[in-house]
């Protein structure tokens, strides 16, 4: 489960950091950036969990970094606009919720608290970002 909210935010970095500069509308260009800082303290807090109990974080493997990076660019290319991004941004939360609510579901019986604790607040905060975003649809 603690290796799923590494992986979980590294991914949510990386695609924010590759949309933030196509974005115009400054006021979702801050919303995304505080998103990115969120995502962030995160993915910090999922690496020094695995190493405090002796794990080597195992991010997100370069062909899918490559094939996210490719798909972000192809679905891109000819909408910049802020609703359309939002609605990418939604797909993929909405995809991190399915998948933490598996592994609470899964795993909660088994993990440390602070783990679990940890996936709550990934859970909460991608539910926070689909609704913020909607706004922007």
């Amino acid at each position: 489960m603690l290796n799923f909210i590494y992986q979980n935010s590294q991914m949510g970095v990386e695609t924010l950091n590759q949309l933030i500069p196509m974005i115009d509308n400054e006021a979702f260009k801050k919303r995304i950036e505080a998103q990115l800082k969120e995502y962030e303290q995160i993915h910090e807090e999922a690496k020094k969990l695995l190493n405090r109990h002796g794990y080597d974080e195992k991010g997100i493997g370069a062909l899918e970094k490559i094939m996210a990076y490719l798909m972000i660019d192809m679905k891109t290319l000819m909408d910049k606009s802020s609703s359309h991004i939002a609605e990418m941004l939604i797909q993929g939360s909405n995809m991190g919720i399915i998948d933490a609510v598996k592994r609470i579901n899964q795993y909660e019986k088994e993990a440390e608290k602070e783990v679990t604790a940890l996936m709550k607040r990934l859970l909460k905060f991608e539910e926070n970002n689909v609704e913020r975003l909607k706004e922007a649809l």
